[in-house]
């Protein structure tokens, strides 16, 4: 479904009644339930039978395997578990068999996007996932446990890679329709939206690796589900962290619903990001943003420019769009999501502007692949040069970056040009930091040279846009050469 107007008002009519109504624990569990369900409301319709309500279910049962995996077992009875993660369990299944009946309702009235499977088939995906979990319980005491958080990762990992795979995904969907009797020549990635699994995927594995070093607060499973499927940031984010939004998820039975301070922020930004998103992206999308259909037929360099810098706003405004949306209805909700977006574009260098766009994802890709890469070879030897160490840190974090969007040549190529770019950023501001410095008493000369940073840094990453826009790797470097007069 997408955040769309009408998706953007139940959220905020949803939220006014939850700040007004509920009380004391309920909100917690209104919270858990809305999210559950909204994980579903919000799966747009998939071509093949039943894949958009499986997939939703996917998501809720890898959410739970997450938690079962992080959570401190009793050695002596691991399978324990305390009342209330048992009353979330029963509302976790309960929500997901309900949502299931919603196959016996006329299709304006349902929930899901399409006619769910029968029950019996709910219950074997419900039993195989509790069957699964109950053999490798085991493997949570003792020195198998970092084995089986790391398996969990690899998991995690491997089904990310098939869904964002166009040559594994493809396949998977073809199966897929040869078992529900539809046309298999026609299967195509497209098959498989899995909403916001790019998003789940990434806080779970920030849990697995939290308990793996001893980082992770206990959560329960009511606060793990609500944390990795909270629904304003379901769709894009931002990826906040486990310690923070349960801070926040623990103080809601505590916080004033009508608080005017609180709602008055969080409805301004919501207006901004609709005006962002609404007005000023969708214009630009209106043939003033480069797509690949204009990158084919423009040959003019000045406006093959103006048409990129169309892109690198309508993105902009698109997706900080979307942040102000999801921030200002989980403020309404009593929840402070961190910021995403700093003025990006108004960053000196490569370094800040990294620092400032989807700052989550930046952190995340920083906290979990730069510095363990980095201890990794600071303790190999004979040990790499220094510079070595922060090239290969900065490559495999924007290698991250890129392919998190997707499994293609396009973003590996988009993120080894922006982890160049850190690189070069780095080996220049070593060198001339002390030159730098002494700009201090030339403010003259520190105001020219700031604006030429930030002339550089602007035209470096809307470039970078070009290798991130078109899917075809050949038909972008061509784009990038006629943006210089190169080639007809």
């Amino acid at each position: 479904m997408g955040l769309g107007l009408e998706t953007i008002l139940v959220f905020v009519v949803f939220a006014l009644l939850y700040a007004g109504l509920a009380r004391g624990r309920a909100r917690n569990w209104l919270l858990f339930a809305a999210s559950v369900v909204a994980v579903y409301w919000l799966q747009p319709w998939l071509p093949i039978r039943y894949a958009d309500f499986l997939l939703p279910t996917f998501t809720l049962l890898l959410t739970a395997g997450g938690w079962w995996l992080t959570r401190r077992p009793d050695p002596a009875r691991p399978w324990r578990l305390e009342r209330e993660d048992w009353l979330a369990l029963a509302a976790l299944v309960g929500l997901i068999f309900l949502l299931g009946m919603n196959r016996f309702l006329a299709p304006d009235w349902r929930l899901t996007p399409s006619r769910p499977p029968a029950p019996g088939l709910i219950l074997a995906v419900l039993a195989l996932t509790g069957l699964i979990l109950a053999a490798i319980t085991p493997l949570l005491v003792g020195a198998r446990r970092w084995w089986a958080l790391t398996g969990g990762i690899l998991a995690i990992v491997g089904v990310f890679v098939v869904m964002k795979t166009p040559g594994l995904a493809q396949p998977l969907a073809a199966w897929w329709r040869s078992h529900t009797g539809q046309n298999v020549a026609i299967a195509s990635p497209a098959d498989l939206g899995w909403l916001g699994f790019s998003y789940v995927s990434f806080r779970i594995i920030h849990t697995l690796r939290d308990r793996q070093t001893g980082l992770l607060p206990d959560l329960s499973l009511q606060e793990y589900v609500a944390y990795v499927v909270f629904f304003p940031a379901f769709i894009a984010g931002p990826i906040d962290r486990a310690e923070r939004f349960q801070k926040d998820w623990r103080a809601l039975p505590g916080l004033r619903g009508l608080d005017a301070a609180r709602l008055s922020q969080g409805g301004a930004r919501i207006l901004t990001g609709m005006f962002k998103k609404f007005v000023i992206a969708d214009t630009l999308a209106m043939g003033m943003a480069l797509t690949p259909e204009l990158a084919q037929q423009s040959h003019n360099s000045l406006a093959l420019w103006a048409l990129l810098y169309g892109y690198a706003f309508r993105l902009y405004f698109d997706f900080a769009g979307y942040t102000d949306i999801a921030i200002g209805v989980a403020l309404l909700l009593g929840v402070r999501l961190p910021e995403n977006f700093q003025r990006p574009y108004l960053k000196t260098n490569i370094t800040t502007f990294w620092q400032s766009w989807h700052i989550t994802l930046s952190d995340w890709a920083r906290f979990y692949i730069f510095s363990p890469l980095s201890r990794t070879l600071l303790r190999r030897k004979p040990r790499p040069s220094q510079k070595l160490i922060i090239f290969l840190g900065l490559m495999a974090t924007m290698l991250t970056i890129g392919l998190w969007h997707g499994v293609a040549w396009s973003f590996v190529i988009w993120g080894g040009w922006h982890g160049l770019g850190l690189f070069i950023h780095k080996v220049w501001s070593d060198r001339t930091r002390k030159w730098y410095r002494g700009l201090k008493d030339h403010p003259h000369q520190k105001r020219a040279w700031t604006l030429l940073a930030w002339f550089i840094t602007f035209q470096f990453v809307v470039l970078g846009w070009v290798w991130f826009l078109l899917p075809d790797p050949a038909l972008a470097a061509r784009t990038f050469l006629r943006l210089f007069g190169v080639g007809g």
